[in-house]
């Protein structure tokens, strides 16, 4: 099957981690976090009711940011630069659709040689001072079904295989793209 549009999930399908997990670990509310974010990705519950809890509770700070993306970046999945080159070279679309924040992906899609307009995340808002502010409520990436908005949006390139490995992801069928699931997560 021929695709002219590739989209890859980022947390635990690009890099091995998942980005608001680590923040928490780093703020010491691991734990808590992991078992949201699992209930997120396996629907449990829905996206938008655990998105605001985690970023109140993390409060991630400009500086976390800069950390986060150097750590999604050492946890890079072995041959992702060589399977997003070859992907470029024959003439694919590729673009990152992730519930991740923006700001951490932004280093990541750069070493991926994604530029910046094909990475489709959540962006984060920091005070003067650097410190958490708020992040974009109205990004549809932040709620349920929003990978199926831009998936439908990124259709008017041609046919699209959303790559990932969660119930997100999978929601990208509902409009109409091919799903493939990874299976290495551990």
């Amino acid at each position: 099957m021929s695709f002219a549009v590739v989209c890859f999930d980022c947390d635990s399908t690009l890099s091995k981690i998942e980005g608001i997990d680590e923040l928490a670990k780093r703020k010491g509310l691991g734990a808590a976090m992991a078992e949201l974010t699992e209930a997120a990705m396996n629907g449990v519950l829905p996206l938008e009711a655990v998105y605001e809890q985690r970023l109140a509770r993390i409060r991630p700070q400009q500086a976390d940011m800069h950390w986060l993306a150097e750590l999604y970046i050492a946890e890079l999945v072995d041959g992702a630069v060589d399977v997003i080159s070859a992907l470029q070279q024959a003439g694919k679309l590729v673009h990152i659709i992730s519930g991740g924040l923006r700001p951490a992906l932004l280093p990541l899609a750069k070493v991926l040689g994604i530029d910046a307009a094909q990475v489709h995340a959540v962006d984060i808002y920091f005070n003067d001072d650097g410190s958490y502010h708020d992040f974009d409520r109205q990004s549809p990436l932040a709620k349920s079904g929003g990978k199926a908005l831009l998936v439908e949006q990124l259709t008017q390139y041609g046919k699209l295989v959303m790559v990932g490995d969660g119930k997100t992801d999978v929601e990208a069928k509902q409009a109409g793209a091919f799903f493939h699931r990874l299976w290495w997560r551990g």
